[in-house]
């Protein structure tokens, strides 16, 4: 417990000293970010706010690791590589915004070919490692269930899944920090009591580094996440559920992130087949936006659903 506080504190400080280093860092070298032309109005004054602001958390996890766990566990390990793993393809689809001075970076079929190859990766580890193996565990039941065989498929299609539907959160000042600073406290906690410690010191040395992140990044903003800081943080929760054998369980605790998803799917399906749009934008906290709640009010109405949800997750165990 000692070391989970410290882990805590030392992430928290190292992304606060970080913040005033690469804001001016990134500011000076126009790593801006290009906002939606079909996006809210109001956003439009966004343009030009530093991007890729992911490297903070990222950097701050990577050091803390290092300082305070000399002899990590092989699953600490896995869930820090799929941590930066995924935080790569999201730094190359922001290096490409950028230099191309809009909001396009990756092609979506680029994207998804990038995120199910680093998805097999993890997903072929997963099921040959005798810790993990092919079984889950079923929220509620309290029992498991082999996938067998199709284990892999499934874990590839929840990487993907996941690191997508985080990507999708991440479109209002803090909601995707402040969204995963809870999602990654319950984990730290259901890891410590599982057994799993050096895990448990990475989701509080992730859940450290995003609460130091988000005094730079709450409303108004003087840094985003990006992609790089998006689908790290995708991946970094789908590795530690899967480590876990909790892959369902991010359905419960991040219903915001499958919230948001869904509102996608379901607007695209229905203007596609129908002509007409479920909601005034997606993702669903745009909607919400144009239906005149303010960005903070947004945020903390989806933080207190995210409270509800993980203690939720607490009685499905």
């Amino acid at each position: 417990m000692y070391k989970l506080i410290c882990s805590v504190l030392i992430a928290f400080f190292i992304a606060m000293v970080e913040g005033p280093i690469l804001i001016p860092l990134l500011h000076k070298f126009k790593f801006g970010q290009s906002i939606r032309e079909d996006g809210p109005k109001t956003h439009l004054k966004k343009a030009g706010t530093p991007t890729m602001g992911g490297i903070i958390f990222i950097l701050a996890t990577f050091i803390t690791m290092a300082v305070i766990v000399k002899k990590p566990s092989d699953e600490a390990m896995i869930a820090l590589y799929a941590f930066i793993g995924f935080g790569i393809i999201g730094a190359i689809d922001d290096t490409l915004k950028i230099v191309r001075r809009k909001n396009l970076g990756l092609r979506a079929y680029q994207k998804m070919i990038l995120l199910l190859v680093v998805s097999g990766i993890f997903a072929y580890y997963s099921a040959n490692n005798p810790y993990i193996g092919t079984s889950i565990i079923i929220p509620f039941k309290r029992d498991t269930w082999d996938l067998g065989v199709f284990y892999i498929p499934f874990i590839i299609v929840y990487f993907a899944a996941t690191t997508n539907a985080v990507n999708l959160t991440d479109g209002l000042d803090g909601l995707a920090t402040s969204v995963t600073l809870l999602v990654m406290t319950f984990l730290a906690l259901v890891s410590f009591a599982m057994g799993h410690i050096t895990l448990a010191v990475f989701c509080a040395v992730l859940a450290g580094a995003l609460l130091g992140f988000l005094k730079y990044n709450a409303f108004p903003a003087q840094i985003f996440m990006g992609d790089t800081g998006s689908l790290a943080l995708g991946g970094a929760v789908g590795a530690v559920a899967m480590i876990l054998k909790l892959p369902l369980l991010v359905i419960i605790i991040g219903g915001i992130y499958v919230l948001e998803a869904l509102s996608v799917i379901l607007q695209v399906f229905s203007f596609k087949f129908t002509g007409k749009r479920i909601f005034k934008m997606a993702p669903i906290h745009h909607h919400f936006e144009l239906s005149g709640w303010h960005e903070t009010k947004v945020v903390s109405v989806f933080c207190i659903v995210t409270v509800i949800l993980c203690l939720l997750g607490f009685l499905s165990l």
